[in-house]
């Protein structure tokens, strides 16, 4: 079976190397050790899921996902990072981020957070049904959000969350079950995650008055249409 590929971009030669060690057994692992030759890298060749590291010469990672974001909305993007502060995590979020993996972890952790996403982002499902939501047709299996004027691509989480909220619409959802259902967690970290992506959501929806996700404080979230 053909091996998936993962674009690795780490500025850090000994974490590099121990991080290829550890998943070259599994996937086909290119690595870059600056933002602007992982990019380049990016627009010639094909990738399945995006390692990148922040603090990199050349281009951080940061602007690197926002670049590879603005070529490609559905490709699995996560983080490793040192950089542990709440704020680094929310704006690798709001940028179109899947995940976050803060620095030291386990070789474990990340094999199992990229093999979430590899299944999700390459399940086939031939006959995967379409809903109407306001003016829109969304496809939840290619993403997309498309009337007769325009197409929006959203990220996997996004679609999943939308997917979620259609399933159970104009019904009241706690925090901890929507969490449990996309992220497998109701930690404090992934509580601030399901805030950007619903304020994406909420973005997305701005100009239609029939969609509201409304916000139950201490309990959770009614997606309504009306």
């Amino acid at each position: 079976m053909e091996k998936s590929k993962i674009l690795y971009a780490e500025d850090d030669k000994t974490i590099a190397f121990l991080l290829q060690d550890g998943l070259e057994p599994y996937y086909e692992i290119e690595h870059y050790g600056d933002g602007k030759s992982a990019l380049e890298a990016f627009n010639c060749k094909n990738f399945d899921i995006c390692l990148l590291d922040i603090m990199m010469p050349e281009m951080n990672g940061f602007d690197l996902a926002e670049k590879i974001r603005q070529q490609n909305s559905e490709i699995p993007i996560i983080f490793i990072s040192a950089k542990a502060l709440k704020e680094d995590r929310i704006k690798g979020l709001k940028i179109g981020a899947d995940d976050y993996l803060v620095k030291p972890f386990s070789i474990e952790e990340l094999i199992l957070k990229i093999e979430v996403f590899l299944k999700r982002s390459k399940k086939i499902q031939p006959s995967s049904p379409k809903y109407k939501v306001a003016k829109y047709d969304f496809d939840p299996q290619n993403y997309t959000l498309q009337n007769s004027g325009s197409l929006i691509t959203l990220t996997q989480r996004e679609s999943e969350l939308l997917l979620y909220f259609i399933r159970h619409k104009n019904t009241v959802l706690k925090r901890q079950d929507i969490l449990k259902a996309i992220w497998g967690d109701d930690d404090y970290f992934m509580g601030r995650s399901l805030d950007v992506f619903i304020s994406r959501l909420r973005k997305v929806f701005a100009d239609e008055e029939n969609i509201s996700i409304e916000n139950l404080h201490g309990i959770g979230f009614r997606f309504s249409e009306k």
